[in-house]
């Protein structure tokens, strides 16, 4: 072997790995939002988690990106780890279809059709295909790299192949793999060569590339084969780095099963090889044979740890154990952005999550106002500020998402998104500012009349009941709930319009202090601005489901024109005799803001 065939052996290996690396990025995005359907499928059954993870993985051809990928749903909680456990053990099943896609080139045959088998055959025109979409059609960009990346793949393997034929006549050579009939040392290599490219499919793509000089035995073969599966784990390991324990805990599990799967593995075999005398160990192998034992190990391996899922659960968290002080909580997930659809659906997750905190933060604030609890004070401050830390990792983490390639649908969610996030925080601030009033009332001795403890107590009420109705909306994306959104904002302004005339009113009968106006108006402003952003968030809803586009203000244009449905008129009364405060029932919703007294203008028709 000169240093020329060293130079195409280096050329070869660059040529697989960037073609595996480019064909499994497009397959992954190609795939993106079927692979996050098929996940969220997953069920508490590990068979089906088996199957999942497997099938994941022959679909994006790593076993490491599926790895990857479970990680970060672990990590971000979309995945509890026991559910992760099968996916990790499917994904190694998944993996050894590469080495059979790679058998292929050592078929040897004049037969036309098995000719065509052979990947140096159909490759260069599957790489053809691709160069054509590429060139001509921006829109299967991942379509013609899928076909690329495979071209190049295995253009890299028939020249990798190529160069290193002439090492069975090297003396050196064959005396080298006389060391790895040591199985100690084969499973190092194995394991480190593996690690260093860090992909398992690359490695075994190798092995058998030089099982084409025939000089490789199934004895020097089977540690390395075992190795490379250890190697393998190296990828995840480094993707739970920064991740929470569960994340980690399912790195450790990917390690644990493929390293005491090996080493149960070679013992039983070479403990049979004792006994029995196995005659084929000091035959040459070929690349059919490695894809053999390579499927065969990970099948042997998963049926023989599948009844101990919960034991590797156990040694995970024994590994990895529990800390005593809270764990922080990891919002989002770096690792997904490759693919926007996954990214989304995680911030869809924690935006949701955030709606449910800020729902919490308003309810156990209004409680203030009824009895005061220094205790429930903290908690809302300490939500508020956690709702502060989703709105800036979210934020980012959107903008993030926003720099990928992605559908017009994913853009759209991601707007959407950006938009709440920002709603849900400013409900969040006033709550605070809602403790910080009952905090004062409490704090100076205060108390409104009764007049306007009960008007403030029906406006209360209907801001309760709008914000539950917002978050539901929002988590469901209920469009026929969020029609009822606006009618009872309306109404809330009305509330504020007239517990405000009635105030002025008290007050110039001497009913009513100064001081306590001040009181009242910061509790009726914070009130109705929470309102205001309830209307957003459904109005939002409406707007791109009804027009993808939430920058119109269709919805909200035709509201206040007077072109809203009948619906939202008979809302509207509903809502304000529910919510009435000894107000004319014939007011329209525009007399909100000009105060009780002050006659209506003429309303378009249909309010």
């Amino acid at each position: 072997m000169s240093i020329y065939d060293f130079f195409h052996l280096l050329g070869g290996l660059a040529m697989f790995l960037y073609g595996m690396y480019v064909m499994g990025e497009s397959l992954e995005r190609r795939a993106g939002k079927r692979l996050q359907l098929t996940l969220g499928q997953l069920t508490s059954s590990p068979v089906r988690g088996i199957m999942l993870g497997a099938g994941v993985t022959t679909v994006v051809q790593s076993s490491s990106a599926t790895t990857v990928m479970t990680v970060g749903f672990v990590n971000s909680g979309i995945m509890q780890l026991r559910q992760a456990i099968p996916v990790v053990m499917g994904a190694n099943i998944g993996t050894t279809i590469t080495a059979w896609i790679l058998s292929l080139t050592g078929i040897r045959s004049d037969n036309f059709f098995m000719t065509l088998l052979k990947p140096a055959t159909f490759a260069p025109l599957v790489a053809l295909v691709g160069v054509v979409l590429l060139l001509g059609f921006r829109r299967k960009k991942d379509t013609a790299g899928i076909l690329l990346g495979f071209g190049v793949l295995m253009f890299g393997m028939e020249q990798m192949s190529s160069a290193v034929r002439g090492l069975a006549e090297l003396e050196s050579f064959r005396n080298l793999l006389l060391v790895f009939v040591n199985p100690v040392y084969g499973l190092l290599v194995g394991a480190l060569v593996t690690a260093i490219v860090q992909s398992s499919s690359a490695s075994v793509g190798i092995l058998q590339a030089i099982s084409h000089t025939g000089a490789l035995s199934y004895g020097v073969a089977l540690p390395i084969i075992m190795g490379q599966n250890i190697g393998t784990c190296i990828t995840a390991i480094l993707s739970a780095i920064g991740a929470n324990r569960n994340a980690r805990r399912v790195a450790m599990v990917h390690l644990y099963f493929n390293l005491i799967g090996s080493v149960v593995f070679l013992a039983g075999f070479y403990i049979l090889d004792s006994f029995i005398g196995f005659t084929f160990t000091s035959k040459p192998v070929h690349a059919l044979g490695i894809a053999v034992t390579h499927t065969t190990f990970n099948l042997l391996a998963t049926f023989a740890f599948f009844p101990f899922i919960g034991w590797l659960e156990w040694l995970a968290r024994k590994t990895i154990r529990d800390s005593k002080e809270a764990e922080q909580l990891e919002l989002l997930d770096r690792r997904l952005l490759n693919t926007p659809s996954m990214a989304i659906e995680q911030s869809r997750r924690l935006t949701q999550q955030m709606a449910r905190l800020a729902q919490q933060a308003l309810l156990q604030a209004d409680s203030l106002m009824d009895q005061f609890d220094p205790k429930v004070l903290i908690s809302v401050e300490d939500i508020e500020h956690t709702i502060d830390r989703y709105e800036d990792r979210l934020g980012a983490y959107l903008i993030e998402i926003s720099a990928q390639r992605m559908s017009h649908g994913e853009s759209r969610e991601v707007s959407k998104l950006l938009q709440a996030i920002g709603d849900f925080e400013r409900i969040s601030d006033h709550a605070v500012n809602l403790s910080e009033v009952a905090q004062e009332l409490h704090d100076k001795n205060i108390s409104f009349s009764p007049a306007a403890q009960a008007e403030t107590h029906t406006m209360r009420a209907a801001v309760r009941e709008i914000v539950d109705l917002a978050t539901q909306v929002f988590i469901e994306t209920n469009i026929e709930m969020a029609e009822q959104v606006e009618p009872l904002e309306e109404v809330v302004d009305r509330l504020r319009a007239n517990i405000k005339a009635n105030h002025v009113e008290r007050l110039r009968l001497g009913l009513c202090t100064i001081e306590l106006g001040f009181v009242l108006s910061d509790l009726l402003t914070n009130l109705e601005r929470i309102s205001d952003h309830c209307s957003n968030i459904a109005a939002n809803v409406i707007e791109f489901e009804r027009t993808g586009n939430p920058v119109t203000h269709a919805y909200m244009q035709q509201v206040h024109e007077g072109k809203a449905s009948p619906r939202f008129q008979s809302l509207y009364e509903e809502y304000l005799k529910k919510y009435n405060i000894a107000c004319d029932l014939h007011m329209e919703p525009a007399d909100a803001g000009r105060g009780a007294g002050v006659p209506a203008p003429n309303m378009p028709a249909g309010l």
